[in-house]
């Protein structure tokens, strides 16, 4: 409760200090207490989800119901990676940026605080009172490694395509519309997600993060060759099809690899590698784009999908020799 209260009213705050006179470092020094203070409501909301599957469900069910659910959270994940840019440039065209940070303030306010009270939260202390915590250094297993490493990938792949992509809208005359273009791509992206719990038994969670991570490569080859508006739309497109079915595996995977009693430690530091990609990609890939221009930033997504795919490899490796 009180970081999602600090997270609102830091937010509700910055419009006011970009606007005033405040020095450049006041705006970074805000920004790093936003991202700081950030509330964690995505693992969060898996940690709680994972305990009642397996408090009040049917052994025998708990693998496609995990499945279904984490199918669900990665959903989620895309409206706020890809719907959420595309809002943001709605509103900014439509009315004014400062709209977007207020509403992000006002969602914080209300709905973080919602979930944080909800009783849900008690299943999970339930749970983990009544099991030991694995040590903290089975949180560095290879198996578990491998996945943060190839949500790492997922990360830069989210912020080096919006980062290249408002390059080139800028290019032509329309940055401000990079973020209604990027939601293409959260279209295939999040049906793709909601349908991979009807996915086959036979079609495994490893053979779908290399299968939909070269889908994904495939996709962000063609973006760095894309010298159209009309192109580069087709294009997200086909990335939306690799990258939904790629993090509902990934999930599912740090789900099941997940050490005992450390649910929300595993889903905390997955949710945060996307969000360390994501920012770290944008602040390499921007720089980049200014100096050597929008075409040689474009070739930033294939590189982090290239290591979505390495990691699917290796995963599919670990679990053979684990077999």
């Amino acid at each position: 409760v009180p970081v999602g209260l600090a997270n609102a009213v830091l937010l509700g705050a910055l419009p006011f200090v970009v606007a005033g006179t405040a020095p450049d470092l006041a705006v970074l020094v805000m920004s790093f207490c936003i991202g700081a203070s950030a509330p964690q409501v995505a693992p969060m909301s898996r940690t709680r989800l994972v305990a009642i599957i397996r408090q009040r469900m049917a052994p025998q069910r708990h693998e496609r119901v995990l499945s279904g659910t984490m199918a669900y959270e990665s959903a989620a994940d895309e409206t706020v990676f890809i719907v959420g840019p595309f809002l943001v440039g709605l509103l900014a065209s439509a009315i004014a940026p400062w709209v977007a940070v207020a509403g992000a303030a006002a969602l914080t306010l209300v709905f973080v605080t919602a979930f944080a009270l909800h009783p849900t939260g008690r299943l999970v202390v339930g749970g983990a009172e009544r099991e030991t915590p694995a040590p903290a250094t089975q949180l560095l297993r290879t198996r578990l490694v491998v996945v943060v490493l190839g949500i790492l990938g997922v990360g830069l792949f989210f912020g080096s395509t919006l980062t290249s992509l408002t390059a080139f809208m800028e290019q032509h005359g329309e940055s401000s519309q990079a973020g209604l273009l990027y939601g293409i791509m959260g279209i295939g992206s999040a049906a793709l997600a909601l349908g991979s719990a009807a996915f086959p038994r036979a079609f495994g969670v490893g053979w779908r993060w290399l299968a939909f991570g070269v889908v994904l490569l495939a996709g962000a080859v063609a973006f760095a060759a894309a010298d159209s508006v009309g192109a580069v739309a087709l294009v997200l497109g086909l990335m939306g099809i690799g990258i939904g079915p790629t993090l509902v595996a990934q999930y599912s995977l740090g789900s099941e690899r997940s050490p005992v009693g450390r649910s929300a430690t595993t889903m905390t530091i997955l949710g945060s590698a996307v969000i360390v990609g994501q920012s770290v990609a944008s602040a390499i890939v921007g720089e980049f784009a200014e100096r050597a221009g929008a075409g040689a930033a474009m070739a930033f997504p294939a590189y982090a999908a290239a290591l979505v795919v390495l990691a699917a490899v290796l995963n599919l490796v670990l679990a053979r020799r684990a077999a």
